[in-house]
């Protein structure tokens, strides 16, 4: 069994692998790891003019649908009350389309297997 330091590492890990795949696909780092009374979110990043606050799921197996099924209706919540909190805090991202994508990935798997959710929800 896995301790909590090596879920935190692991986890690390992942947000690294998640960044550097969606640099590598146009996106431009904003922030890592931005925190609030509300939550976590693990990257916010750019699209041309859209912010795009992303959560990372890593998942070693597919019990209780794999890492995608995992982002659910709580935890969609709490990343869309931390992403107003960021917009309240910075003012020129206000003025920006918004959108909220989920990186879902699992150890040993290649680029071609990250499966990558673009308007994985929506703030409604």
């Amino acid at each position: 069994m896995a301790t909590a330091d090596t879920r935190a590492a692991r986890g690390e890990q992942a947000e690294a692998e998640a960044c550097a795949y969606l640099q590598r696909h146009g996106l431009q780092l904003v922030e890592r790891n931005y925190r609030c009374t509300h939550g976590e979110i693990d990257l916010i990043m750019r699209e041309q003019q859209t912010l795009v606050f992303v959560e990372v799921r890593y998942r070693t197996g597919t019990n209780f649908g794999g890492a995608a099924a995992s982002v659910d209706a709580r935890k969609q919540a709490k990343l869309i009350a931390a992403a107003l909190h960021y917009l309240q805090r910075h003012p020129v991202a206000r003025r920006q389309p918004c959108r909220f994508d989920v990186m879902a990935l699992a150890p040993g798997v290649h680029e071609e297997a990250v499966e990558w959710i673009r308007n994985a929800f929506e703030a409604n």
